[in-house]
């Protein structure tokens, strides 16, 4: 009998549950960890951040639908993980041991990189349903007396796709309320240019959001290290494209919702030969730590290194398409790896990403990730707000009755018709 463990129930360690429960034998016992009752869907976050949804309505119970699956549920904090001894200790000083370790936590926001960025400073996040409940509530405060809006992604962030869809879809809500006429929007980025978003840009993302963004009256100000936030100001530094600053700016605010870098969670952060030095798992092309053999990682906790220099600190994003094949990719490694055999399976880091901008959206698809590409598409309209929608139900009915396909891959594509892309 293997003992396979997850660590995480997130967008990455849902579906990887249920697929290595799928692929494992009968005897194999899969457990996962997490911090959380719950899961919550990611990708909806900033729907709750302007009260389109609930925090309740994007929630999953989680030990009920393991309990049916027959999977194991520890519904604690991992502290630190022990490679070296193959164990887990817990935040109640509890152990955990494991043949098989498949770390899914998602990443550490990184707030703290600068002073007065998140939650606990001047500044809202959509990357947690708490962070974007508190958003929610703050933003029915904020329509009452309107001002202006800064939104954006930090130095060193990695997804960026959160922050164009709040982004738009606060601009949307403000039309719905009839108060975009009092509202000033600057949209500040460590990106390149506009629609870059962390992957060179596909497609024609920089002239899609571009066009978009200047539809809708919106400023930005790219190549943007955000230097601090104070209480209704943030002060942003603008840098040329070689890095030397080019402009100071003092951008008032009543409200700002700034998406932060990413790092790695403190169970595993500075631990030799397992992270690299932001904490992110390291892996080898079949997504196995290459010291510590029984050790898998998937998500945005892996590392990846950057597309390529910018002249202000860029990530590249994981999307949900992506992570899906990374899942499948692991769970069909851990059983060769149970049977004897060298693990096979890669990942096909393929980029999809449905963008939704509150009544249109924008699409996009690169095949690979990282340049050059065999294919890369990027189209906007209607349809992806409903494609979105779509997706977000589909996700939460095959969470909550333990379903292990590849949503992503075998919905979405189908919602936006573009199967033909994905044969070619």
């Amino acid at each position: 009998m293997a003992k396979i463990v997850i660590i995480g129930a997130g967008i990455g360690g849902i579906p990887m549950a249920f697929e290595m429960r799928e692929n494992a034998r009968k005897e194999d016992e899969v457990v996962v960890i997490a911090d959380t009752p719950t899961f919550h869907f990611v990708p909806s976050n900033p729907w709750v951040a302007v009260n389109w949804r609930k925090p309740e309505d994007i929630k999953v119970e989680l030990a009920p639908v393991f309990k049916k699956k027959k999977i194991g549920f520890i519904q604690q904090q991992v502290k630190r993980v022990h490679p070296e001894r193959n164990q887990l200790e817990l935040a109640d000083g509890s152990q955990v041991g494991y043949d098989y370790l498949i770390i899914a936590t998602g990443p550490k926001l990184a707030f703290e990189e600068i002073p007065g960025l998140g939650p606990e400073g001047h500044t809202r996040s959509v990357c947690h349903v708490d962070h974007a409940a508190v958003s929610g509530q703050e933003w029915e405060n904020f329509c009452a007396n309107p001002g202006p809006i800064v939104i954006g992604a930090v130095q060193g962030a990695s997804c960026f796709g959160p922050a164009y869809e709040y982004l738009f879809i606060a601009e949307s809500d403000l039309r719905k309320r009839a108060i975009r006429d009092k509202v000033q929007i600057t949209y500040v980025t460590s990106e390149p240019y506009i629609g870059h978003l962390g992957l060179g840009g596909v497609g024609d993302t920089k002239g899609l959001l571009e066009s978009a963004m200047r539809d809708k009256h919106v400023n930005w100000i790219c190549n943007a290290k955000v230097d601090k936030v104070e209480a209704g100001m943030m002060y942003v530094t603008e840098v040329d494209e070689n890095g030397q600053e080019k402009k100071k700016h003092e951008l008032p605010f009543k409200h700002s919702m700034m998406l932060p870098a990413f790092k790695g969670v403190d169970a595993v952060f500075g631990i030799d030969k397992l992270t690299n030095p932001r904490g992110f798992i390291l892996i080898d092309e079949h997504q196995r730590n290459p010291t510590y053999k029984n050790i898998y990682s998937i998500g945005v906790c892996v590392a990846i290194p950057p597309l390529g220099q910018t002249p202000v600190p860029t990530g590249v994003p994981k999307t949900g398409y992506m992570i899906e094949s990374m899942v499948t990719a692991t769970a069909h490694n851990v059983r060769e790896e149970i049977d004897g055999k060298q693990p096979s399976h890669k990942a096909t880091w393929n980029a999809l990403c449905l963008a939704d901008f509150g009544d249109r959206g924008v699409a996009f698809l690169a095949m690979p990730q990282i340049p050059p590409r065999n294919v890369q598409w990027a189209s906007e309209g209607r349809w992806v707000h409903w494609a979105k929608i779509a997706y977000e139900k589909y996700f939460m009915r095959k969470v909550r009755k333990g379903i292990s396909e590849p949503t992503y891959e075998r919905m979405t594509l189908k919602a936006m018709g573009i199967m033909r892309l994905k044969k070619s």
